[in-house]
């Protein structure tokens, strides 16, 4: 296999942003993705929707995640694939999505597995993966690790933390699933009374789902629900062994939901459960000690950092690593924080960006900035940043932030005001 300027190690969002944003800038590119397509937790789990990414400033609707996101956006837009609500049709982003990154020049690679990586003198050499023919070895000059796992920083042996300070418990993992041919009106108009019935039951502990409520989004897809609601607490989603347990867990879950629903909700009469996800959903893992960690407390005071390189102002969302419960931190109309490049700089390492929740941070700002929107614009700035590293030969540290942030403005991309 040739050697790359930048092998980006995961197809999500954020890889998928890093990987166009680095090619647009002139650098060979080369996206690793373990599955069939690109997309991420979108695609692999069934992630949907979009969650909030946009605010009012001076009375006028502002996007903080635009860019690149705003692109794909306008895209499922032309295609008809997003409903007002922003759920989308998955196979139209996979089609987007590919056909974004082969415009940009990116080579793919699916169905590749990173297990290791080769460092020398604090430069990551190649990474290898495991493919049906045997291992094969990439060769780059930059990477990207946009594994959502902090995968690639792991095998480097960059420093990572695991979930919460203290116990290390991560935000609890989630299979998603869909019901068919649901008279969602009828559903709809009896949820208060089977959400009530539900909390009934489940205080009677006649539930191996721990989450309070039954959580549902409408489709694009007439008579067709989603539900983001099956809840794995204490398993560690970097443990095999333990996300194994989950996966047979929350399929346990999904069930048992369904039939309670056909017991108790209206408009199920002829209703089949459609589908669960290809890999149940992971909230949270492990994020990298990076240059700068970014806190809760620096979310809350909406700190507007010299290197900002993204935006968000997505709630803090904590479900209960625990159990029951789901904690909001919800930020005004307005205010916003902004997430500085030096938390996509790993310790130890001179040649590599981080992209995706697994950016260095603290449990409390995780919660906030995970979803697909803001991990997107992350991405975008990753790629820009190294292919500028890239260019000059330079550790990923000595980049000029300013002339970073004037290419990311110049490719849509929101900073702060």
């Amino acid at each position: 296999m040739k050697k790359y300027d930048v092998a980006v190690i995961g197809g999500g969002f954020a890889g998928v942003a890093a990987a166009i944003s680095a090619a647009r800038e002139g650098a060979k590119v080369l996206i690793v993705e373990k599955g069939n397509a690109l997309g991420g937790a979108a695609i692999n789990c069934l992630v949907n929707p979009f969650m909030p990414y946009a605010t009012k400033i001076d009375g006028k609707k502002v996007n903080l995640s635009a860019g690149i996101f705003e692109e794909i956006h306008k895209k499922l837009e032309e295609r008809n694939a997003i409903a007002h609500e922003d759920s989308f049709l998955e196979e139209d982003l996979k089609h987007i999505l590919v056909n974004m990154a082969r415009d940009a020049g990116v080579d793919l690679l699916y169905h590749a597995y990173i297990f290791k990586a080769e460092k020398n003198e604090g430069k990551i050499t190649s990474v290898s993966v495991a493919t049906k023919s045997g291992e094969m070895k990439i060769e780059a000059s930059y990477f990207i690790d946009a594994t959502g796992d902090a995968q690639l920083s792991f095998l480097a042996d960059c420093p990572t933390t695991l979930g919460r300070d203290g116990d290390h418990l991560c935000q609890p993992m989630t299979l998603c699933f869909r019901i068919g041919n649901i008279d969602v009106d009828k559903f709809w108009a009896s949820r208060e009374r089977f959400q009530a019935k539900y909390k009934e039951l489940l205080a009677k502990g006649e539930f191996i789902n721990p989450r309070e409520d039954i959580l549902i989004f409408k489709t694009p897809v007439k008579n067709v629900l989603h539900f983001n609601t099956t809840r794995v607490v204490k398993k560690n989603p970097v443990c095999p062994e333990d996300v194994t347990e989950a996966e047979l867990i929350a399929r346990e879950q999904v069930f048992e939901i369904y039939d309670f629903l056909k017991k108790y909700a209206d408009g199920l009469e002829e209703s089949f459960l459609m589908m669960t996800a290809g890999e149940i959903g992971v909230r949270e893992s492990r994020m990298i000690v990076g240059e700068y960690v970014l806190t809760e407390q620096d979310c809350k005071n909406c700190t507007q950092f010299e290197d900002a390189v993204a935006v968000s102002n997505y709630d803090i969302d904590i479900h209960n690593p625990e159990g029951s419960g789901t904690s909001h931190y919800y930020f005004k109309m307005g205010e916003y924080y902004t997430i500085p490049y030096r938390s996509l700089i790993p310790k130890t390492v001179s040649n590599m960006l981080v992209a995706g929740r697994c950016i260095s941070s603290d449990h409390g700002a995780q919660a906030s900035y995970r979803i697909m929107p803001v991990v997107c614009t992350i991405g975008q700035a990753a790629g820009v940043a190294v292919s500028m590293a890239a260019k000059n030969k330079t550790d990923v540290r000595d980049i000029d932030i300013k002339s970073l942030q004037t290419k990311l403005k110049a490719a849509n991309a929101f900073l702060g005001i």
